[in-house]
């Protein structure tokens, strides 16, 4: 079983990249669990995301305590709590212009930053990264396939269709030619 959380503050698409997530997978046929957390509603308020991911249907019914990826689209959340479960094998994906080796410190975990907002801007989107992260998050897993991936995020984009596929194209690049720390 594959499981996610994804965190980030309101208005920033944490919310639509889990929902973008799980949409993919379940696209590819496998069985997915999906629910979000939310505080008041808010731009900028936290919000979560999780996502479990399997080959056969799922019972659990509980939260993701030891996630295999944790997106992260703000580093400013980054805190014990988030990580507590996380272990060498985690995946942390962090939206920043900075290194990993500058988030070093959070723990020995495999760490991949990536620049999701000038992926955004390039791509005419603003400040909205989530079509930037999920290409960059598949591009690390290696799957689903990239077509199927740019098929769901064009499906699920509500306007600026071209320019969600290119800026997740662009962040699935960006994973697959990247470097992660503690790999």
């Amino acid at each position: 079983m594959l499981q996610f959380i994804v965190q980030g503050r309101g208005g920033q698409g944490a919310q639509k990249a889990g929902e973008i997530l799980a949409n993919i997978f379940f696209s590819e046929g496998k069985y997915v669990q999906a629910y979000a957390t939310y505080g008041g509603a808010r731009r900028g308020t936290p919000v979560s995301s999780f996502i479990r991911v399997d080959d056969k249907p799922i019972r659990l019914r509980c939260n993701i305590e030891n996630p295999d990826v944790i997106l992260v689209f703000d580093p400013s959340l980054l805190n014990e709590t988030l990580l507590k479960g996380a272990g060498e094998k985690t995946l942390v994906v962090i939206n920043s212009t900075q290194a990993p080796e500058e988030f070093a410190a959070l723990g020995k975990f495999k760490i991949f930053t990536i620049d999701g907002m000038a992926i955004a801007q390039a791509n005419r989107l603003g400040r909205i990264v989530n079509s930037a992260l999920v290409g960059a998050v598949t591009g690390l897993l290696g799957q689903p396939d990239i077509d199927l991936v740019a098929k769901v995020v064009g499906e699920t984009s509500p306007v600026k269709v071209e320019e969600n596929i290119n800026s997740c194209l662009d962040g699935y690049r960006m994973a697959r030619e990247g470097r992660v720390l503690n790999a």
